[in-house]
């Protein structure tokens, strides 16, 4: 299992965390995703072969900027 670390900019709230999570896990191959706004981080878990660069493009893709950590 791979797991991405990610520093995610612009959160400001839950819903903004619950939006990137469900963003992330609709993506087939990742198993999980943990984000937190506080700390504007996120891991994501992935049971598939899922590059960091599909994950980076669907928190972009949900409106926040996104890179490794």
């Amino acid at each position: 299992m791979a797991v991405h670390h990610l520093k995610i900019d612009g959160m400001t709230c839950g819903g903004c965390s619950g939006r990137v999570t469900r963003v992330l896990e609709s993506i087939d191959g990742v198993s999980e995703a943990n984000i937190d706004h506080h700390t504007g981080t996120g891991s994501v878990s992935c049971t598939g072969n899922v590059s960091m660069d599909t994950v980076i493009a669907a928190v972009e893709g949900a409106g926040f900027a996104c890179a490794p950590a």
